[in-house]
């Protein structure tokens, strides 16, 4: 469960946030009127999402995966603003000068020039939505790594917590390692 709610975070979170951040990057009117309001949800800190979205979606795997969506959303948003808002202006105007209409600037400057701030991102992002699969079991669920080592902790289980840790625990490096490995220059 907890692997599904992750994959599933992890997939639509980097999604949203490719497809946002090239956006607001892209367009300058409209980067100045949501720029404010990005920052300031970003600031506010996910946890207290969790009752809103176990209200929303109930305590199945969608409350889970929109908390970790959140978390992912905004690492992998603000390194591809980034990314394409540090294109050189020469490459842009070079290629501008060549006859580069906004479809070859997208395919053959901005998203090659960004590429290494999106693995960054998604390297980062990896953990941050394992973590918000847990953190949002931990808060409400019936299922899941985070349920059990919460059901443990209300019976003073100690025993259950600890394994619930060492699985955790066990788990989520191998995983990050591989991600890292894999995206390794």
């Amino acid at each position: 469960m907890t692997l599904l709610e992750t994959v599933l975070a992890f997939g639509i979170g980097t999604l949203l946030g490719l497809g946002f951040g090239l956006w607001l990057a892209l367009a300058p009117t409209a980067s100045a009127i949501f720029d404010p309001y990005v920052k300031a949800l970003n600031s506010m800190p996910r946890v207290i999402l969790a009752p809103i979205f176990a209200m929303w979606f109930g305590t199945g795997i969608w409350s889970k995966v929109a908390l970790a969506v959140t978390l992912v959303f905004f690492i992998v948003f603000f390194n591809v603003y980034r990314g394409v808002r540090e294109v050189s202006p020469t490459v842009l105007a070079n290629a501008r000068m060549l006859g580069a209409s906004q479809k070859q600037l997208l395919r053959t400057v901005y998203l090659p020039s960004a590429t290494s701030w999106v693995f960054s991102s998604l390297h980062t992002s990896v953990g941050l939505a394992f973590v918000g699969a847990v953190v949002g079991e931990y808060l409400g669920s019936a299922r899941g790594v985070g349920y059990l080592i919460l059901q443990a902790e209300g019976t003073f289980d100690v025993n259950t917590v600890f394994a619930g840790i060492v699985v955790l625990t066990a788990f989520a490096p191998p995983w990050m390692r591989w991600w890292a490995a894999s995206n390794a220059t």
